[in-house]
């Protein structure tokens, strides 16, 4: 199991020091990063990475706004060969006709991406789980009218946060679940109060386990009240320790 870093957990970091923030992530022992936005930073970026041996499998950008070449073609300088859209607001989420709308849009995208060998996949937050549509959550209606060759990285806690328990969610979608994010705390919408993973009211071993098809495990922090680097920190040491229990078991 790899674990990484959504790095726009150190947003603020890496607006001060991109270079240092990326050197104190390899550090901490991380060895993958999921950068954000990427276009504007590839080349800094990627420099970073390289220096301290650091790989980006996957990221996220907002093709679904912006120009999908321009993402693709920076995903492939940084070497991430996963483009996941981040974040699509609430109000496309309330109707059939919308969400095959948006399904028809990635799907398309994921046709272009597949010209630079790079695999499209979409973010979830809450909203797509509070929405209903035809008997199931609005999310689940959209994985099946997406492309077979298009993945799903579910937010475990944002599931959480919109009603649904995310081990039987992440059942239910199987196998198109490639990424999870990981993060704890209250399950509620005040991200300040999120914390370390094992520290809140999310079963992170349990949601780890329960995607099955799982390639990487991001962990992330919306905000953090603490050191955000002492809690990406105790992130990785409590799945890391716990993965090795597993392994000894």
């Amino acid at each position: 199991m790899s674990y990484s870093i959504q790095l726009y957990t150190l947003r603020n970091a890496m607006q001060e020091d991109l270079p240092g923030t990326i050197k104190k992530v390899a550090e901490i022992g991380f060895t993958q990063v999921e950068p954000y936005d990427f276009v504007a930073t590839a080349k800094e970026l990627g420099a970073a990475l390289k220096e301290n041996g650091l790989t980006a499998p996957s990221g996220h950008a907002p093709l679904l706004s912006q120009d999908q070449d321009e993402i693709f073609a920076a995903a492939k300088e940084l070497g991430i060969s996963t483009v996941i859209d981040p974040y699509l607001p609430a109000e496309h989420w309330q109707n059939a006709e919308d969400i095959q709308a948006t399904a028809a849009k990635l799907n398309a995208a994921a046709k272009k991406g597949a010209d630079y060998g790079i695999r499209v996949g979409y973010h979830n937050h809450a909203w797509e789980l509070e929405s209903s549509i035809e008997g199931q959550t609005a999310l689940e209606y959209f994985e099946s009218l997406l492309d077979p060759e298009l993945v799903l990285e579910v937010d475990t806690y944002w599931a959480s946060v919109g009603g649904q328990n995310p081990v039987e969610l992440l059942a239910r979608l199987g196998d198109r679940v490639k990424f999870i994010h990981i993060k704890d705390g209250p399950g509620t919408t005040d991200t300040k109060a999120q914390l370390p993973a094992g520290k809140g009211t999310i079963p992170v071993l349990d949601v780890v386990a329960a995607a099955k098809s799982l390639e990487v495990g991001v962990v992330e922090f919306d905000d953090y009240a603490g050191d955000i680097f002492e809690g990406i920190a105790e992130s990785l040491a409590f799945l890391q320790d716990n993965a090795a229990q597993d392994v000894n078991a």
